[in-house]
């Protein structure tokens, strides 16, 4: 029987399990984070991009590309981390209305004072509980939902 909402109660639950497991996942994280390094999950993605990029610069549309931010998003959590040194910006001479995020020393030790708990509790909550058909299943469904949220047009309220 479905609820006024329309869904199933066993489709509420599935969601509910998702969704509550993935807030768990990032409040962990974050945690993590903040202990190791000092940093948000924010400031990791950003490092991460940057220290995986050629020369560990990206322009700002193609940081905010990277990790599927909008561009005033990037443009203000890199004032933030260029205020903190762990980024720095720089003129594209190329282009005079480009930037270039660069990672700076501080961003570079705190991504590597970082990595190594993140990634463990990344295995210890998450892959570590998965078998390998679970998580090819998974992938699979993650990439299936993601193609349909391409398509599904929210339309504002």
């Amino acid at each position: 029987m479905s609820d006024p909402s329309g869904l199933h109660p066993a489709d509420w639950a599935v969601w509910r399990a998702f969704s509550t497991t993935g807030r768990s996942i990032d409040r962990a994280l974050e945690q993590r984070l903040q202990h190791d390094a000092g940093i948000s999950t924010a400031d990791f993605d950003v490092l991460r991009s940057l220290a995986e990029a050629d020369g560990h610069r990206l322009r700002a549309g193609a940081l905010a590309e990277s990790i599927d931010w909008e561009k005033s998003r990037i443009s203000h959590q890199v004032r933030r981390m260029a205020e903190r040194g762990l980024v720095e910006r720089a003129d594209c001479p190329t282009d005079a209305r480009g930037t270039w995020v660069v990672l700076a020393e501080r961003g570079a030790d705190a991504f590597a004072a970082a990595s190594c708990g993140y990634v463990e509790v990344l295995q210890r909550a998450f892959f570590d509980r998965l078998d390998a058909d679970q998580k090819q299943a998974l992938a699979s469904m993650a990439d299936r939902v993601a193609d349909a949220l391409d398509r599904v047009a929210v339309a504002p309220r």
